[in-house]
């Protein structure tokens, strides 16, 4: 059994439901993911439903069950290795493949081809065998990409590799470039977009930004190239929001080329797919032993895939 408590803190609103205040500030789960989890809830240790109203200086007590161990199939699927040692692995993922299993999603991703890859080196893992599976978590994938997004990702082989890496994700000291090609210009050829992102409330598999909902996030951009009606951006996130840079492209009026969420189709590239790729990474690597002190950074490149070469020669 797994468990949260606490105070309410004073700078949420009056009258807030409980399971908003989970979802958009504990942070713990999505609302949909609420009832899924089977969680039981109590304000000021009287058990509660989670459309309860919860103030300032409620006190709440959560509890859920642990998670059922994922059941994880090794799979010999090919993967561009940017870099790899005893420790880590940097991947240039391909657009199209899902980075975790999930719904729909319980074979051919980059997790899946991971293992399969540890297991012929001789080095997989020592969960316990279940008729040809492994049971394993998410196999030390530290962040993710979207499905349609390619580029650079980074895993770790070890847990102590696992909590190095994740120490530096949350405390922002990884960098990360993406490029992206998008419909329209940006105003000035760089720029800040500084709006917090929130779920869209129309639509909940959405983000939308928003003045005083959801999470703070901050993007960079530079136009390196305007062609015709398009633009060839260079972004650099500094929060690490779901969908952040598609929604703040968005929200300039600039969706990115093939976005099928938040952009539109386009009578010029009707084929056009989500043009938007993780450029580079660059993170501290931990070494063959315990260090006493952070490592300098180390940027791992992902050179432009043939579809946004495709499109810029066109231009040329």
């Amino acid at each position: 059994m797994q468990s949260y408590s606490g105070p309410v803190p004073r700078a949420i609103p009056e009258d807030l439901r409980l399971d908003r205040y989970i979802a958009e500030y504990l942070r713990l789960f999505s609302r949909s993911q609420i009832k899924a989890k089977k969680l039981r809830a109590a304000v000021n240790g009287k058990e509660a439903k989670v459309s309860r109203l919860v103030r300032p200086g409620d006190f709440l007590e959560l509890a859920w069950p642990d998670p059922e161990p994922e059941i994880l199939l090794p799979q010999d699927i090919p993967l561009d290795i940017i870099y790899e040692d005893s420790r880590i692995v940097v991947v240039n993922k391909a657009q199209g493949m899902v980075v975790h299993p999930g719904a729909g999603n319980r074979s051919g991703t980059l997790a899946n081809a991971l293992l399969g890859r540890r297991l012929k080196q001789g080095r997989g893992p020592d969960e316990t065998r279940e008729q040809g599976h492994l049971l394993s978590g998410r196999l030390g994938i530290v962040h993710r990409l979207d499905k349609d997004t390619s580029g650079v990702i980074i895993a770790a082989y070890d847990e102590e590799a696992l909590a190095f890496l994740s120490a530096q994700f949350k405390e922002r000291r990884v960098r990360k470039i993406y490029a992206a090609i998008v419909k329209g210009s940006p105003p000035g050829p760089r720029g800040r977009i500084d709006m917090r992102i929130a779920r869209d409330s129309r639509d909940r598999k959405r983000f939308a930004v928003s003045n005083d909902r959801g999470r703070t996030a901050l993007t960079q951009y530079k136009v390196v190239r305007e062609l015709g009606g398009y633009s060839l951006l260079l972004l650099k996130p500094r929060t690490g929001r779901t969908h952040q840079i598609r929604v703040h492209l968005k929200y300039l009026g600039c969706p990115i080329l093939g976005d099928p969420v938040y952009g539109r189709g386009d009578a010029s590239f009707p084929g056009a797919t989500l043009m938007l790729h993780a450029k580079s990474l660059s993170v501290a690597v931990p070494g063959p032993a315990p260090l006493p002190e952070t490592p300098p950074l180390r940027t791992f490149k992902a050179p432009l895939p043939p579809r946004f070469t495709a499109f810029l020669r066109g231009f040329r």
